[in-house]
């Protein structure tokens, strides 16, 4: 599967939009280390391993749901994301499922 954050510029047929979103949290203990960690300053790391991991199952839902539509490619890549209540946060991806012609 081709992902890809802009147009490419073969012939394609747009089959429509594709979209993984995932809400997730940090455990209380974690979120209480990375508000001390907010204050003298270092990576939060229990936030970072759960963004990279929620970012890759959102890939993969959009994936399998190009895949779905019989996509080769997905283009027009976007991440977002949004706090939803404290300590936790929604990671939407999406993009355009596209058939390559030719």
């Amino acid at each position: 599967m081709i992902l890809e954050t802009c147009e490419l510029k073969q012939d394609y047929e747009v089959l429509g939009l594709v979209k993984g979103s995932r809400v997730r949290a940090v455990n209380a203990l974690n979120d209480m280390t990375s508000a001390l960690k907010n204050i003298i300053g270092g990576e939060l790391g229990s936030y970072s391993k759960l963004l990279k991991e929620t970012r890759d199952a959102v890939m993969d839902d959009m994936i399998k749901e190009a895949k779905a539509l019989g996509a080769d490619a997905t283009i027009a890549v976007r991440f977002t994301s949004s706090q939803v209540a404290q300590g936790s946060a929604e990671i939407v991806v999406y993009g355009t499922a596209i058939k390559l012609k030719g």
